[in-house]
């Protein structure tokens, strides 16, 4: 399926061809699927920890007698705190490491875990490049997963909506996978992919996110940050917020792209307007001084379409591209890749998890060779 325009394949062909030139970085070698046992991995320090945050504590005195028994109806607030909002962070830090840390950040309805082993059962991004002496951070972001304790209030429904995100995150039109889709045809990689998603605990909040991220930064030094779809419009307000972020790379990032102010894009979608949010220039700017790198897969058509898991991709590449020469006619060094341009096919919203995975892996340590970030 073609689903790239001459503009587009033009901008990925020379995204392509610098990055070919560039020194070899990152060459990870596949293991299971060439029935070789992996190589030991060989750590020297690997943990865990809470980060950001905030403290909520309740009027009043607490009385350790009257208010330290368990009861059925609950606990008596009164006087006592809650420690809430922060995110949860698994570290590995392999021997002879690389300066700058990758730190891994999930998208919507997803966690940590969006990053480690791959539904079809081989080694995702976390030992991907820890195998190619890269520090990695994994985080859960407030409100998810491990980071679940809020200080605000929230209700966990039971949604049966998984068909629906079939079809977002572009394996297929439910049933069916798309053709030559790189995602295993055997029906319990489908059931593991399933059981990754998570809810929110509470409402989503970006202030509370990029806080905690921002804290991350400001705890571990400078590094480098990979979004993924939801964490893509998270990064962008993260990186303005923090100068210990050295480089983002952000895999499918949705469309709430940072415009300067009066340089938004208004774009038909799904029957109204979508205009992406703006900040001041100023603030705009500091998404200038750090390389970008943003990919998106396959199945992302150029003309409107009838499939809602496809038109808003097509939107949000769109308002991708626009957002790109935003950054770099103010300066900014950002490459935009579609993945099918660069020899890569069949990708869904996860490439980080497709079958091809090791190659997206090649491909992003090429990148962090050429802007000199693998020393």
């Amino acid at each position: 399926m073609k689903t790239t325009t001459k503009k587009q394949r033009l901008e990925t062909a020379i995204a392509g061809a610098v990055l070919a030139a560039a020194v070899a970085g990152c060459s990870v070698q596949a293991t299971k699927d060439e029935g070789r046992t992996p190589q030991p991995l060989v750590i020297q320090q690997q943990g865990s920890f809470a980060v950001g945050g905030t403290v909520t504590k309740v009027p009043g005195t607490f009385d350790p007698i009257a208010q330290g028994a368990y009861t059925p109806a609950g606990p008596d607030p009164k006087g006592q705190t809650i420690h809430g909002d922060h995110a949860y962070v698994f570290y590995q830090v392999p021997v002879n490491a690389r300066r700058l840390p990758l730190v891994f950040w999930h998208g919507h309805g997803q966690s940590a875990k969006t990053w480690e082993t791959t539904p079809d059962g081989r080694e995702g991004f976390q030992t991907i490049f820890l195998r190619e002496r890269y520090p990695v951070y994994l985080l859960d972001q407030p409100r998810r997963g491990r980071a679940a304790k809020s200080a605000a209030p929230g209700t966990i429904p039971a949604t049966a909506d998984e068909q629906t995100w079939f079809g977002i995150f572009r394996l297929g039109v439910w049933p069916n996978l798309y053709p030559g889709v790189a995602f295993s045809q055997e029906p319990a990689a489908l059931e593991q992919f399933f059981r990754q998603a998570l809810p929110n605990t509470a409402p989503y909040d970006v202030a509370v996110n990029t806080s905690a991220v921002a804290a991350l930064f400001d705890k571990i030094g400078e590094g480098i940050l990979v979004t993924h779809s939801q964490s893509g419009t998270l990064g962008w307000r993260t990186a303005m917020k923090s100068p210990k972020i050295r480089a983002v790379v952000s895999f499918e990032p949705g469309g709430d792209f940072v415009f300067p102010e009066g340089e938004a894009p208004s774009l038909p979608f799904g029957g109204r307007t979508f205009t992406p949010p703006t900040v001041p220039l100023d603030e705009f700017k500091r998404l200038t001084r750090v390389p970008i790198l943003v990919y998106y897969g396959d199945n992302i058509p150029t003309q409107p379409t009838t499939n809602p898991g496809q038109e808003q991709w097509r939107v949000f590449r769109e308002v991708a591209g626009r957002w790109k020469d935003a950054v770099n006619r103010h300066g900014g060094d950002v490459t935009l890749v579609d993945l099918p341009t660069v020899g890569l096919r069949g990708n869904t919203h996860f490439p980080m998890s497709d079958l091809n995975n090791v190659e997206v892996a090649n491909h992003l340590g090429r990148w962090l060779t050429q802007k000199g970030l693998d020393r």
